[in-house]
C-alpha cells in the first residue's frame, strides 16, 4: 500500500491541517463517539484522557463553556491552545513538546508484538506507573490499538494510539521497564503501531517533551521529523 503523504490528506475550511488543533479535531471526528461538548469547548471523559479542546479562533467566553465542563477546581491539560487562560485559572506545569510527523512504517513479523487489551490494562497501568510515558487512565485503550512485549510472563514494554484527528493517528504510551531498555524494543513496538496506522491510509504522529532527547533522536531514527513545536498546559479551574 502507497504510504499517505500530509498533501494527500484533508484540510480544514481554514487550510490548516488537523494537526494544528489536534485535540479539536479528534473529538469532532473519529474520536466524537468519546466528546463531551459545551459550546466552544470539548472534553474527553476522564478515566479516558485528560484532554479538553477550544474550537479553533475561539472567543474569550470559551473559558466559560469549559469552566462548566469541570465544574470549580477541575484539573485539565490544553494542548498547544491558542488563548492565554483567564488570570484567577492556575498553571499547575507546562511542558514544551514537540509535534513530529511520518516515520517509516514498514514492519515485519515479530511473533513477540501481542495485541493488549481490556484484560490487560491493570498490568499496563502498572507498567506506565513504573515508566511515566504521559497519562495513561483505565480507558486509554478505547483510543485505539495497543501492543506490547513480555518476558518471563510480564508487560516490560508497549506503544498504543491515542488521539486521532481525521487522517492521523497519533503514537503514544511508549514505554520499556527500565530493566529491558536499550534493547530496541520501543523502535519494535513503534513500527508495528505505525504499520497499523499507514494500512488503514493514515499517516502516523507523535508528541515528545522537547528536552528529551533521547526520545527525539529515538522517532528520527524511525524516520520522524519535526512539524511544530506545541506546549502542554496543565491547568486547574478556580473554586
Amino acid at each position: 500500500m502507497k504510504q499517505p503523504t500530509p498533501g494527500d490528506l484533508p484540510r480544514g475550511s481554514d487550510g490548516a491541517t488537523a494537526l494544528d488543533h489536534v485535540v479539536w479535531a479528534s473529538l469532532n471526528g473519529p474520536h466524537r463517539r468519546f466528546a463531551t461538548t459545551r459550546g466552544q469547548a470539548a472534553r474527553y471523559p476522564e478515566d479516558v484522557a485528560p484532554f479538553v479542546a477550544l474550537e479553533p479562533h475561539a472567543s474569550e467566553s470559551v473559558w466559560d463553556d469549559l469552566g462548566s465542563l469541570f465544574g470549580p477546581g477541575g484539573g485539565l491539560v490544553l494542548v498547544g491552545a491558542e488563548l492565554a487562560p483567564p488570570a484567577n485559572w492556575e498553571v499547575l506545569f507546562q511542558i514544551d513538546a514537540v509535534q513530529m510527523t511520518g516515520g517509516r512504517c514498514a514492519v515485519e513479523s515479530d511473533p513477540e508484538i501481542v495485541p493488549l487489551g481490556v484484560a490487560d490494562v491493570p498490568e499496563m497501568l502498572e507498567l506506565v506507573e513504573r515508566t511515566r510515558p504521559g497519562p495513561f487512565r483505565p480507558r486509554t485503550i478505547e483510543l485505539g490499538n495497543y501492543f506490547g512485549i513480555r518476558r518471563a510472563g510480564g508487560l516490560i514494554a508497549m506503544a498504543g494510539e491515542r488521539l486521532h484527528p481525521p487522517g492521523w493517528t497519533e503514537v503514544s504510551a511508549v514505554c520499556t521497564d527500565i530493566e529491558y531498555r536499550g534493547q530496541g524494543l520501543a523502535s519494535r513496538l513503534i513500527k508495528a503501531v505505525g504499520a497499523g496506522i499507514v494500512a488503514r491510509g493514515e499517516m502516523p504522529f507523535l508528541h515528545a517533551a522537547g528536552d528529551n532527547t533521547n526520545a527525539i533522536r529515538l522517532y528520527e531514527d524511525l524516520g520522524f521529523s519535526l512539524r511544530r513545536r506545541v506546549a502542554f498546559e496543565v491547568l486547574r479551574i478556580p473554586d
